[in-house]
């Protein structure tokens, strides 16, 4: 059995990020960016009013101006103003030849057909966007490594972007295992209990923006076991199992996952709870065995799998580690490192109830989980935790 410290150690090691892959634009949201992204024009492409006005030269501020036009956005043919000539000028139109100012449309007045300024904090270039000032061609707009935000993506999108090249969200299959589990929604017999790992386990990766998720059920049955993972290895990056990894007559996984080919990293972890966790691997696919029981399953999730997914795709992990103080004492046995749900707010973290590894109502309340170190018994009100905050 190997700590908590050596098993994320151990995983990290393993893990050799996805290939890269071109993808429109429109599916880039969530995504790394796999090489750096250069402008191919000046943007705006031209100089561009901010607003509605009056485009003239702002050495023609005193004078009144003769109106030769207008220039509408969009608009494909430019017009030319000489001294002492203005042109209407809206929102996001290219100004006149020969224009260097806009004046607002609100600081102007009429008379006798000609036009006037009232605007004496006017200044040249006001409200006129500069060819280039976005971006010049050729010019580095995002780099290799960059997170592709929706603010990214509209970046992109506005400088001509179509293409991308980024790393991709790995392919995950989820093999549950058991042959007590039913199907929400369906009558219980005796001996049966609700399947909800596969449940918790889509739900956490879909929230990651995690589309290509498969899952499966299997029964404790060696061969169909085999046959399941062999599935499910040919068209995954990961495999998550549930159940099956202690060592009872109806434990297959181990076994399965030899006779597969998966190479054993480690097998039990001295941890509470989640302690017969399994890692393997096998062609740089990463194989996770998670215990059977809920909360297990949703603890290891999110200290093994989750970092190890978001290395997959060059993306940072979002289980963030804090340092909180504890709202009151708290007792353990030595030698597991002990993993609560809690409740973080305002620098303080409070265990919740229901603990066990196989319920998972605190889990629904929880935003954190409290870690407690394997060589401490006794931790009191007010001492200093570290905790790892949840995605949201």
């Amino acid at each position: 059995m190997i700590s908590v410290k050596e098993a994320k150690h151990l995983i990290s090691q393993q893990i050799i990020e996805l290939n890269p892959i071109v993808v429109d634009l429109a599916k880039a949201s969530g995504h790394t960016l796999a090489a750096n992204v250069y402008a191919q024009y000046d943007i705006p492409a031209f100089n561009q009013s901010s607003m509605d006005g009056y485009a003239l030269k702002f050495a023609d501020r005193e004078k009144s101006l003769r109106l030769i036009g207008e220039m509408a956005a969009g608009t494909a043919t430019s017009i030319t103003i000489q001294n002492g000539e203005t042109s209407r000028i809206f929102t996001g139109a290219p100004l006149p030849t020969g224009a260097d100012t806009v004046v607002m449309q609100e600081k102007i007045m009429v008379m006798d057909g000609k036009i006037t300024l009232k605007d004496p904090n006017l200044k040249p270039g006001l409200n006129v966007r500069v060819k280039g000032s976005e971006i010049k061609a050729r010019a580095l707009a995002m780099e290799k490594g960059d997170f592709l935000s929706p603010a990214a993506i509209g970046f992109l999108a506005g400088i001509g972007i179509n293409k991308v090249n980024v790393y991709p969200m790995p392919k995950i299959s989820i093999i549950v295992t058991g042959k007590e589990l039913q199907q929400p929604g369906k009558v219980l017999e005796f001996g049966q209990v609700y399947e909800s790992n596969s449940y918790s386990l889509s739900a956490a990766l879909k929230n990651e923006g995690i589309e290509e998720i498969a899952v499966y059920e299997a029964d404790d049955d060696l061969e169909i076991l085999k046959k399941v993972l062999q599935t499910a290895l040919a068209s995954s990056n990961v495999v998550l199992l549930t159940g099956g990894v202690s060592v009872g007559d109806y434990d297959f996984v181990i076994e399965a996952a030899s006779q597969c080919g998966i190479r054993q990293i480690f097998h039990k972890v001295k941890q509470k709870p989640g302690k017969p966790l399994f890692f393997g691997t096998k062609d740089q696919k990463l194989i996770f065995g998670l215990p059977g029981n809920p909360s297990s399953v949703v603890s290891c999730y999110y200290n093994y799998v989750l970092p190890a997914i978001k290395a997959l795709s060059h993306k940072s992990n979002n289980v963030i580690e804090v340092q909180a103080k504890l709202t009151h004492a708290y007792s353990k046995p030595l030698g597991l490192t002990h993993f609560l749900k809690g409740k973080y707010e305002n620098g303080l973290v409070t265990p919740l109830q229901a603990q066990e590894s196989y319920r998972l109502s605190s889990f629904a309340q929880a935003n954190c989980l409290i870690c407690l170190d394997e060589t401490k018994e006794n931790f009191t009100a007010g001492e200093i935790l570290t905790i790892l905050i949840l995605p949201g």
